[in-house]
């Protein structure tokens, strides 16, 4: 029983971090390179009571896709209550971590990005919630004359920057305070199923990429999620120097197969099959033996294939392969001779068949005359 309960714990404890990690809304996309700059743009007018203020955001997106721009937005509160905490990116380890927002009863910590309209690195100053009711600050938001649930508190802004992204290589140096730790360890509820249809949207758009629109995306707001064809949509303005998406590593290398590709043909020439070149040096082999040693060894065709070496052809099979590499009569030394007719090659196989006669038989041989030759 005990053994059971030693497993069971650290199991337990494990499913309690991963729903921590979850509740705190990361992801879990590491970027090596930081996010572009926030864009400047106007809050679209508030269509109603109860609509709070969501922040736009650069979200990241595998291929070709890149950093793509997530407008700004109203957005209806889940239940009475609750506040939204916005995404933030944050340097952690090797790269930049995507941090995704959440509703809770406290605005957590969002990696002191001025994001503006309330959002100034720090907490909310745009609008309470009061008897189940939202109060919006006219100072930061825009509001209609309109609405009654309405105050004024001006809000002094010392920091004004356009950074999107937390530590790292020129990111915000901020640290969550006592509060925000606390609103970390409260209840969280995860972005709604319209939020996230708009962040697809977003990404489905290529003029959102930062890639294409050099951080001045064509959407920046929408007065409502997903409208992104409405007539009040807010387009960013064009300020400092555009955004230069860096270049993928992996695209800028050579192709893989580029050193295989050249190994592969230096083999194929270092692997020629032995044949092709073997006939060449039997060719010039051929005229390159002395013409008196030709006609003196009539012993040479009938050594047997077993007395040959190994590594030259035999006489029959490559006859016709000789003879067809004969050069021509006007190209041919006084020494060579003629090439014999079919008369005569028959009258050669059949000496060949004949053993050879002795040194001794065959001077006594050369030195009878003819029967045709007359004595002097």
């Amino acid at each position: 029983m005990s053994i059971t309960r030693s497993v069971v714990s650290p199991l337990f404890a494990l499913l309690l971090l991963a729903i921590s990690a979850a509740a705190y809304g990361q992801a879990g996309i590491s970027i090596s390179f930081a996010p572009p700059e926030l864009p400047v743009y106007e809050q679209p007018l508030c269509p109603g009571d109860g609509y709070l203020w969501v922040p736009g955001y650069w979200a990241y997106a595998n291929g070709d896709y890149g950093y793509y721009w997530v407008p700004g937005t109203w957005v209806t509160a889940p239940e009475p209550g609750l506040l939204w905490t916005p995404a933030y990116w944050g340097w952690r380890g090797n790269g930049y971590v995507f941090n995704e927002g959440y509703w809770g009863e406290q605005v957590g910590f969002y990696g002191g990005v001025t994001y503006g309209y309330g959002y100034f690195g720090q907490g909310y100053q745009g609008g309470r919630w009061q008897d189940g009711q939202f109060y919006y600050n006219r100072s930061v938001n825009n509001v209609s004359i309109t609405t009654t649930n309405v105050y004024n508190t001006t809000i002094i802004n010392t920091t004004v920057n356009r950074v999107s992204y937390n530590g790292g290589s020129g990111g915000i140096d901020a640290r969550p305070r006592p509060e925000d730790e606390a609103a970390a360890r409260g209840r969280h509820v995860p972005p709604v199923a319209a939020q996230k249809q708009h962040e697809q949207a977003a990404r489905r758009n290529p003029e959102q990429r930062a890639s294409v629109n050099r951080g001045t995306p064509e959407v920046a707001a929408t007065p409502r999620l997903g409208a992104f064809s409405d007539r009040a949509v807010v387009h960013a303005k064009q300020t400092g120097t555009p955004y230069n998406a860096p270049v993928n590593r992996a695209t800028a290398q050579p192709p893989a197969n580029a050193p295989s590709a050249r190994s592969e043909s230096n083999s194929a020439r270092s692997d020629q099959p032995a044949p092709s070149h073997q006939p060449e040096p039997n060719n010039r082999s051929e005229p390159e033996r002395p013409s008196t040693a030709q006609p003196n060894l009539p012993s040479e065709p009938n050594r047997t294939p077993a007395d040959q070496p190994n590594n030259l052809p035999q006489p029959n099979r490559n006859e016709h392969t000789q003879r067809a590499v004969i050069p021509p009569p006007s190209e041919r030394s006084p020494s060579e001779g003629i090439a014999p007719s079919s008369e005569q090659r028959s009258q050669q196989q059949q000496q060949y068949q004949r053993p050879a006669p002795r040194p001794e038989e065959k001077k006594s041989q050369d030195e009878r005359p003819k029967q045709n030759e007359k004595p002097q």
